[in-house]
């Protein structure tokens, strides 16, 4: 593996509006916690305890951190990378750009009052979820390093220090786009776009109409993100628009978590009073976000009263995208293959009896693929075999064998998800010590859709597990 890291940045081209040059703050006493060998493999990035703690800065980077702003909770607010700083962009031997960026390195002019550090246990749920987000093919920032600082942190009591080191395909956001359109000047707006849609969107980057033609592609991964989201029971948390990667990730993983009992009313934030951020709300907001995303677009167009109508037009149709994308990757979770109409009804039906019942929602999709009941007592329930009649005619009308259909439900369903009670568990083991857990927990993470019976103590549900469930934004 090479010593040297392959670094170009373009960003900081970007007018000096976009960011402040910024070095991580050195800490006392580095150790290891993890480190994603798979991932540093892919970016020949070598291990150097300096650099991912902020101790030493690799040649070639050019250490920053970004300003941008974001309605947090529908309220716009100016912020900015208040404990991280974004060393630079690597291109890798794919020809592929990424940043690289430590999270918890320490003050920024962004702080706002912050102590620009970050504690252990959420630096490790944040590797742990988009680490298995990752396995199981969602668009997702990665976590190359976690190393504690030998610190301690300040939050509702001490906690011990780490510095997270992420890797996206870049940590631009709706949230900078508003900056950009309150804060700046309309040419610094036009670099911003000219330089995202360069960077995530080539194709239309000569286009006459490429800012329209950039709005919808953001609509469309989004669109694809969302559904993701959705068909695996992951719930983000704090959609702010700060929060949206028009690369079309996810990132920012706070107060996130994955459903166990089906409910589309279920919180896990424990900020969130409101429910704007449920998981049935998830599509809702995306659309609402995109929408702030194309106000702060306006400037680029001549035109103002004609876009607004086109620009409203394409987030009108991020819903009727979404629920395509939904309903597609819903079929193949039922190993259907071709396309009926009353295939939405099916799956409607099964998502109200899961709710009625209070059923698993990862279990259930698991028992439907291996032709099993698996205890749950929704399979139990008089409505579910009138339904189970209409789903096994459903897939006897198409030409597909047994064997056909349930490698396509496997998949499509994952077996083992980051369960809430064991992502607790070996996060408390590793504040007090113990790795151990954690390690073989993202071992097991590292192949959901396998079916694997060395799996099975990570699927079976705690007893107690309900909605009740809550994460925190301390992080």
């Amino acid at each position: 593996m090479n010593t040297q890291w392959n670094f170009d940045n373009t960003y900081i081209k970007l007018p000096a509006i976009f960011f402040t040059k910024q070095l991580p703050t050195p800490v006392s006493n580095p150790k290891p916690v993890i480190f994603n060998e798979r991932l540093a493999s892919t970016l020949d990035i070598p291990f150097d305890l300096s650099v991912f703690a902020g101790n030493k800065i690799p040649s070639g980077a050019n250490s920053i951190s970004q300003s941008y702003a974001g309605h947090q909770f529908g309220y716009f607010t100016k912020l900015g990378d208040g404990r991280a700083v974004l060393l630079g962009e690597i291109i890798t031997a794919q020809n592929k750009r990424l940043d690289i960026q430590l999270k918890g390195s320490g003050k920024t002019p962004y702080s706002r009052g912050g102590d620009g550090r970050a504690a252990l246990g959420p630096m490790l749920r944040e590797y742990l979820i988009s680490e298995a987000m990752f396995s199981l093919g969602v668009p997702t920032t990665q976590s190359l390093a976690v190393v504690e600082t030998g610190e301690s942190v300040i939050r509702d009591r001490l906690l011990r220090g780490a510095v997270l080191t992420r890797v996206a395909d870049s940590h631009i956001r709706v949230g900078t786009f508003e900056y950009a359109a309150r804060f700046g000047q309309r040419e610094d707006l036009k670099a911003l776009a000219d330089y995202s849609i360069k960077r995530h969107y080539g194709c239309i980057a000569n286009h006459e109409n490429r800012y329209f033609l950039f709005l919808k592609q953001v609509i469309k991964r989004q669109a694809e993100l969302i559904a993701k989201w959705q068909l695996i029971g992951f719930i983000h948390g704090v959609m702010n628009t700060d929060n949206m990667a028009i690369s079309g990730e996810t990132i920012d993983y706070g107060p996130c978590a994955f459903m166990d009992e089906y409910d589309q009313n279920t919180v896990f934030s424990s900020i969130d009073r409101g429910a704007r951020y449920s998981f049935k709300s998830q599509p809702k907001m995306a659309a609402w976000n995109l929408a702030r995303f194309a106000e702060s677009l306006l400037p680029l167009f001549d035109d103002g009263d004609m876009a607004i109508k086109l620009l409203e037009k394409e987030i009108d149709g991020f819903q009727p995208l979404f629920q395509r994308y939904l309903l597609d990757g819903m079929r193949k979770k039922l190993g259907l293959f071709d396309k009926e109409e009353g295939d939405e009804l099916l799956v409607n039906e099964l998502l109200e009896l899961m709710q009625k019942h209070k059923a698993d929602y990862t279990n259930t999709f698991k028992a439907l693929t291996l032709g099993e009941s698996d205890g749950l007592a929704l399979f139990a329930a008089q409505e579910f075999s009138y339904w189970d009649i209409a789903y096994r005619a459903r897939l006897n009308r198409q030409d597909k064998s047994k064997y056909e259909i349930q490698n396509l439900m496997k998949s499509s369903n994952p077996a083992i998800i980051p369960r809430n009670f064991i992502v607790e568990k070996v996060l408390e083991d590793a504040e007090n010590g113990d790795i151990s857990g954690f390690n073989e927990f993202m071992s097991a993470l590292k192949s959901p859709y396998a079916y694997l019976a060395d799996h099975k103590k990570y699927c079976d549900l705690k007893p107690s597990a309900s909605c009740s469930y809550q994460t925190f934004c301390g992080t």
